[in-house]
């Protein structure tokens, strides 16, 4: 399995015992938690993290589905919300007897005691050693972090706005002067946008928000002076054509959260937008869009099932062929929300066995 890395997992300083099932139960029966999350039947006794690993991908060499990890960790919606950290030179231990995972030490590591201690997980503090395994992979996602990506109907109507360019050029280029006016509201770096694309709800046909187009940055230079007078910027960086009437915001991170892949807390049935990039179908490593958001429950970490619609076709066995029956939709992989808008949700394709369509099905997991 490829190993995919992002967001983070920690662990207590100490050895940690879990409870799952018995051995009789590990490769048959769920784990608790909502959701079916079943041992492989040929996981490994042990498993030492190496830098590198990725908690998708050692989830993958115990589980059948990876992203049952906090289910087997019986990690709380809190614990969740901050999970802890696994480091290379840990060993998890598969003990089939007692059917319990074990977090233990490593050759070569001071992160954990050897002993082992029935413990819940400890938070540990943000500033913990930055060498911490992660979920996916942070270069597949990275550009999709720091930008809006998606703008609200009149959403740049108020933003600042590139009025004036320097003298002689049509479109910037690095290190070319923008006049711009509009209110800073105290910042000095921005990226530039304009509206791209409107996106529609395949279900209801209806323009659910529009995918903003990123030029690139500018940094402040000088403010106005004077009312009729513009601000001066300077071009840092350009990534598409820049120029007079496009809009200007605010440069502020929004981090890859450290969730671990959950199930959505309540049932969802979304269905793929878009295909980042413009192309109309996607494979692993991809980044789609969905048509459910924050306020339909979806959140960071949260995990849908790709599905594609069954189609509806003629019984041909009876009827001279009138009779119409409806095929069962068919799962063919899976989706992880890392970045949450309003309506919309961004989601890395992980593993699939057939192309991500749009208008196919993102549901919650079975």
């Amino acid at each position: 399995m490829k190993n995919f890395s992002t967001a983070a997992l920690f662990l207590a300083l100490t050895s940690v015992v879990l409870p799952i099932t018995t051995h009789a139960q590990t490769s048959t029966k769920a784990v608790a938690g909502k959701t079916s999350c079943a041992f492989l039947s040929n996981a490994p006794d042990q498993h030492v993290v190496v830098r590198g690993d990725t908690l998708w991908g050692i989830s993958g060499k115990f589980l059948e589905k990876p992203w049952c990890w906090p289910q087997v960790w019986d990690l709380n919606r809190d614990q969740i919300r901050n999970p802890h950290w696994i480091y290379p030179g840990q060993v998890i231990y598969f003990d089939r007897v007692a059917g319990k995972l074990r977090l233990g030490r490593g050759a070569g590591t001071d992160y954990n005691d050897s002993s082992t201690v029935r413990l819940s997980p400890q938070v540990r503090s943000s500033d913990a050693p930055t060498d911490a395994i992660s979920t996916i992979t942070l270069a597949e996602i990275q550009a999709f972090l720091t930008k809006p990506l998606i703008i609200e109907a009149g959403e740049l109507n108020g933003a600042p706005r590139i009025v004036a360019v320097q003298e002689g050029h049509v479109y910037l280029g690095n290190g070319d002067k923008a006049y711009v006016r509009g209110e800073l509201g105290g910042h000095t770096e921005f990226e530039a946008f304009r509206p791209g694309k409107p996106l529609k709800d395949p279900a209801t046909k209806q323009i659910i928000g529009y995918e903003s187009v990123y030029l690139g940055t500018l940094k402040l230079q000088r403010l106005s002076r004077a009312d009729n007078e513009p601000h001066t910027f300077t071009v840092t960086n350009v990534k598409e054509e820049m120029g007079v009437h496009d809009r200007l915001i605010a440069v502020e991170p929004q981090p890859f959260m450290n969730h671990v892949p959950h199930a959505p807390e309540q049932q969802v049935d979304a269905q793929i937008v878009a295909v980042y990039g413009g192309v109309s179908q996607a494979g692993q490593n991809q980044i789609v869009s969905i048509n459910r958001g924050s306020k339909d429950g979806i959140d960071i970490g949260a995990v849908l099932e790709l599905q594609r619609l069954g189609i509806i076709t003629a019984d041909r066995t009876e009827g001279k062929g009138r009779n119409l029956i409806k095929l069962p939709d068919e799962t063919y992989g899976t989706l992880l929300i890392f970045r949450v808008f309003n309506n919309i949700s961004y989601g890395l394709v992980m593993q699939v066995t057939d192309t991500v369509q749009i208008a196919d099905v993102a549901r919650s997991p079975e």
